[in-house]
């Protein structure tokens, strides 16, 4: 196989592969990683495919040192990511938050397992959503993606390719074991049919008049890349448009202000819910990843009884879907949200609702999948 190959047509790969997948026809060529169980297979099918394709695999001594790899390739101009899963990704956390802090588009894949700590290296979790969004200190709206499939998980790596350059923001596909290692039927398109997004360029040449952090409506600066000419300061710190540091309240005001709106103020083009059967819905049940597959055979078993009952998926966990949740609890009986953890999204779905419907939690800390009867039974309780 060389740079020329391509894998269009139907396939059946397991979810990594198809992140991998959907990363290289998304445009990356650079990954830096370190092996964890169970996201290896992403790192190991990106070091045969990226030289393939005239890119780079870089395996590092460690999480902290491959988040800091992918954002420095962004900045010489490439397309990075990285996969990791529980341990790795609290190991991540200070380099996404100064990705946030410098705008770097990259991405990444989480693939979760069962913790706290070490935990349950090879079975399933969903315990890391609310560090997807709230992991790095300090204010900052952050951008998860959540597959429920293979097939999505190619759809989804690349739309958070797509997302990052626009927004020059690292973006996470939040995934799980169970779909990162279960195998499906993945279609990948031809490549002038999947869209890809660049990062916008100066339209100015390079002066000392250039202000590398300057946005326009849109609160997104184009991003040159290092060694264009363009002088650039990238820093950490609260910095001005110039990318020098400026330690003031009103230097962090204006920067901090602007980092959360260029994502608040676009929420309805970033957020994605699949809606079933929610018309005439008198329970919705609100679910991501693994447990929305889980979900739909308690969902047709409550239909097979006569209940009302329909589906929420929720594609994209952050931002979250607010709007949606609070119109749709005005005319339910309530949220059933299974999760694989001991509760983190169904807290969000009850602040929505703010007490216009019931909120049913059914909690799994992980290691396997919910039984669908759990969920029938939540169901049920919430319907009378």
């Amino acid at each position: 196989m060389n740079a020329s190959d391509t894998l269009t047509g139907e396939h059946f790969f397991n979810g990594n592969i198809a992140s991998a997948e959907g990363a290289i026809a998304a445009g990356c060529r650079f990954f830096a990683g370190y092996p964890i169980t169970p996201s290896t297979e992403i790192a190991e099918r990106m070091s045969r495919r990226l030289p393939q394709m005239g890119g780079t695999f870089i395996q590092m001594e460690d999480e902290l040192a491959s988040m800091c790899a992918i954002l420095g390739a962004a900045w010489g101009g490439a397309k990075s990511m990285t996969a990791t899963s529980g341990p790795g990704f609290s190991l991540m956390m200070e380099n996404i938050g100064l990705g946030v802090m410098t705008e770097t588009p990259t991405v990444v894949v989480n693939v979760m397992r069962g913790g706290p700590s070490t935990g349950l290296p090879t079975l399933v979790a969903q315990a890391d959503v609310m560090q997807a969004r709230w992991g790095s200190h300090g204010s900052c709206d952050m951008i998860a993606l959540a597959p429920s499939s293979p097939q999505e998980m190619f759809d989804f790596t690349v739309r958070a390719f797509n997302l990052s350059e626009r927004f020059r923001i690292p973006v996470i596909v939040l995934s799980d074991e169970v779909v990162g290692h279960m195998t499906e039927k993945v279609v990948i398109p031809p490549a002038e049919k999947i869209e890809v997004v660049d990062r916008r360029k100066p339209s100015e040449p390079p002066g000392p008049n250039y202000l590398p952090y300057k946005a326009g409506e849109d609160l997104v600066p184009p991003m040159a890349n290092a060694g264009e000419g363009y002088h650039m300061h990238v820093t950490g710190l609260t910095h001005d448009q110039r990318g020098y540091p400026v330690i003031t309240a009103a230097a962090q005001v204006e920067l901090v202000t602007r980092l959360c709106e260029k994502i608040r103020r676009n929420r309805d083009s970033i957020i994605k819910c699949t809606e079933v059967d929610i018309e005439g819905a008198e329970v919705v049940v609100v679910s991501y990843g693994i447990s929305a597959r889980t979900s739909w055979k308690a969902i047709r078993a409550a239909q097979r009884k006569g209940l009302k009952v329909g589906q929420l998926k929720l594609d994209t966990v952050w931002p979250f879907p607010e709007e949606r949740i609070r119109k749709l609890a005005g005319s339910i009986k309530g949220f059933v949200v299974p999760e694989l953890n001991m509760g983190q999204i169904v807290y969000e779905v009850e602040r929505c609702a703010a007490g216009q419907c019931k909120t049913r939690l059914v909690p799994h800390p992980g290691g396997e999948i919910h039984d669908p009867a759990e969920i029938l039974k939540a169901i049920r309780e919430v319907s009378k």
